[in-house]
């Protein structure tokens, strides 16, 4: 963080602010009209700009990322059309992990309890084979645990336990998730 006091003068150094600046002109000409299989093309893009990119990343065109330098994206995770990754501070996506349309992982807050409400960052983290449904909200400082599903327009403000079903605003853990992999370690964990 650059500054104490957001109505006075900027959060980010200069720097940040330039390299924004070439990455929203980048975005915009390189990688926002990119037909959808192009996956490869855009993960070599943020790459360039110094994201953690994994192999077999699927990161749709109009996927919406702040700054590609706060992100890590391991392999297959995919970010679809609509995602917004607001990465003012760091966001890492697990391994198969999926961030659906209208999701809204916000990385970035202010301390309302400060004059000049300066800007916190705080890091978020999806676990593997994690799932963020459609047009839910993940606050800062997150962690959704391995396997975890959240559900559409969930507001996510706590973290959430691996291998579980999360839904509702505030979200909260609804049941086990149980897949065709784990039912039989399951239930002999059960018996």
């Amino acid at each position: 963080m650059h500054n104490q006091d957001t109505i006075t003068g900027p959060s980010f150094s200069l720097k940040n602010r330039l390299g924004r600046v070439l990455w929203s002109v980048v975005s915009l000409l390189l990688f926002r009209y990119t037909p959808n299989p192009m996956h490869a093309w855009r993960a070599m893009i943020l790459r360039m700009f110094g994201a953690k990119v994994g192999d077999g990343v699927h990161i749709y065109p109009k996927a919406k990322i702040w700054a590609p330098w706060n992100l890590e994206l391991e392999d297959q995770c995919s970010a679809a059309n609509g995602a917004i990754l607001y990465s003012q501070g760091k966001i890492r996506i697990g391994r198969r992990a999926i961030v659906s349309q209208g999701a809204h992982l916000c990385a970035g807050t202010h301390d309302y309890t400060m004059p000049g409400f300066p800007l916190v960052t705080m890091p978020i983290s999806i676990g593997e084979h994690a799932w963020v449904a459609a047009e839910a909200f993940i606050h800062a400082g997150v962690t959704i645990g391995e396997g975890c599903v959240i559900g559409a327009r969930s507001v996510v403000t706590k973290n959430m336990p691996a291998w579980t079903i999360c839904s509702g605003f505030p979200c909260k853990p609804i049941k086990v998730r149980i897949t065709e992999d784990t039912k039989e370690k399951f239930y002999q964990l059960q018996a």
